[in-house]
């Protein structure tokens, strides 16, 4: 069976949608928990596939956090073997910073359901899905520039870099495309303090997960089924 870990730095943003297709496709998912696992006792390249989720933190905030330079030290190890790895939100971040590009905070607070627009490699990705169907899940305040030689798959007007491909077997989502309505609560409870701050209203997110929720998993299944079936292994 093949191995996916999926490293979690908060444990309400975890592999949501994702994680029933990652089973289906014949994936064994174990978690690297930080604050619970050592880092240095995961194998960077062997793994067949590694997920960095997201988390209220910086891919800058080393001295804050140092397990952050480990992770960097990972992603570099498996960007410089092509070893499949997706990043989702601060897992964005990481590969990109991994990568040599720059992470800073973008000055304004992306936070809600609201839609990403494709690029043209976008719409040929595996990303396809929301070219219909564009609404998803933002929870974020930091961006990143481009790292060289990846292709941009999809902007908001808040956040130029939404989506970026580097080759078959990199990918990095900023927004969150593994969200749906299921465990959604726990988002609203462990963000409280920063969507109090941004001012966001509760209500209406909760009501949003629900209308969204069955079509956000339906893409989550879909991106993931295209974004597996398309690696260089």
């Amino acid at each position: 069976m093949k191995s996916a870990i999926a490293i979690r730095h908060v444990g309400f943003e975890d592999l949501g949608a994702f994680a029933p297709g990652l089973r289906a496709a014949g994936y064994q998912v174990h978690y690297w928990d930080i604050g619970e696992q050592e880092l240095w006792t995961l194998e960077p390249v062997k793994t067949d596939l590694l997920i960095v989720l997201g988390g209220p933190i910086g891919a800058y905030e080393d001295e804050a956090y140092p397990f952050i330079a480990e992770e960097i030290t990972i992603l570099e190890q498996r960007l410089a073997v092509n070893r499949p790895t997706l990043g989702i939100c601060l897992g964005a971040q990481l590969i990109a910073r991994a990568a040599g590009a720059r992470v800073f905070p973008s000055g304004a607070k992306e936070i809600g359901f609201a839609p990403i627009a494709l690029t043209e490699s976008g719409r040929s990705s595996c990303l396809a899905p929301f070219a219909e169907a564009p609404i998803t899940l933002h929870w974020h305040g930091d961006t990143f520039d481009l790292p060289a030689g990846a292709e941009r798959l999809a902007s908001t007007d808040l956040c130029e870099n939404q989506a970026f491909a580097m080759g078959p077997n990199i990918i990095g989502f900023q927004f969150h495309p593994e969200a749906s309505a299921k465990g959604f609560e726990k988002w609203l409870v462990g963000h409280a303090a920063e969507r109090a701050a941004a001012r966001i209203d509760v209500p209406r997110l909760r009501s949003e997960a629900q209308t969204y929720g069955p079509e956000l998993e339906r893409k989550a299944q879909a991106v993931l089924s295209a974004w597996l079936g398309g690696l260089e292994v």
